[in-house]
């Protein structure tokens, strides 16, 4: 449709640079999943033993490696979570755990942030997490890496790092649902389609961000993904 068409012009598309490729894969939706490393959930006071749950952010809130991120508004808890990224490539319903790895484009290294002081509350409250989860530059991701059809992986070192310092670090063996079992269950849920994006969930460590510092995510092989955290008042985005 051409852009007169409308009464604003359109968003821009979000989309993530495809490692050795000069085309890049347009998002569509972020999924994420909640509770999937037994140690954190036991550091946030839950249940391992609860299947994990799933959550959306906005398309929009993808910020790429190297960004700088606003401290947000409304909060005084701003905090990390590693996470390893799925990008689905292909479209499909009641995928079955053994053929989910066909329904992947790639991998990635994804940051959760989070403003726990307000997800908390509203949690306490009874209320949807979209608040503490779902706010502008939320999503910081990486370099998207090809899987080709591989098997999705079952292990492999996954950290954080603030200022040079670690703070999270695990491996994705820990997971309580596999990367194959999480996209079937969330096919069974949503249709899955070329676009969508799955954070998969965080090891134990997770802590708060201030104005300057300097967040580095690293999972397994994949290029690794830095973000600085700045003031609100010095953003131009």
């Amino acid at each position: 449709m051409p852009e007169a068409d409308y009464v604003f012009p359109p968003p821009p598309r979000t989309a993530i640079p495809v490692s050795g490729s000069d085309v890049s894969y347009a998002v569509r939706r972020i999924y994420c999943v909640g509770r999937n490393y037994a140690e954190h959930v036991r550091e946030m006071g839950g249940d391992e033993r609860q299947p994990p749950f799933f959550f959306q952010k906005p398309t929009d809130a993808i910020v790429l490696d190297h960004a700088e991120v606003p401290y947000p508004s409304i909060t005084s808890d701003f905090q990390h979570e590693i996470e390893l990224v799925v990008a689905v490539g292909r479209g499909g319903s009641d995928i079955p755990v053994e053929k989910a790895a066909g329904y992947i484009f790639g991998q990635a290294v994804g940051i959760d942030l989070t403003r726990r002081d307000v997800q908390v509350d509203a949690r306490k409250a009874g209320r949807p997490w979209e608040i503490g989860k779902a706010f502008d530059q939320s999503a910081p991701i990486g370099l998207l890496h090809r899987t080709s059809g591989s098997a999705l992986p079952t292990s492999g070192p996954l950290s954080l790092t603030v200022n040079g310092n670690v703070r999270q670090k695990g491996d994705l063996s820990q997971m309580i649902w596999s990367c194959a079992e999480i996209v079937s269950r969330l096919s069974l849920q949503y249709r899955l389609e070329p676009g969508d994006l799955i954070y998969t969930g965080t090891p134990a460590g997770v802590g708060p961000l201030k104005v300057g510092d300097v967040v580095v995510g690293r999972v397994a092989d994949l290029t690794p993904l830095t973000v600085t955290i700045v003031d609100r008042s010095s953003s131009t985005r």
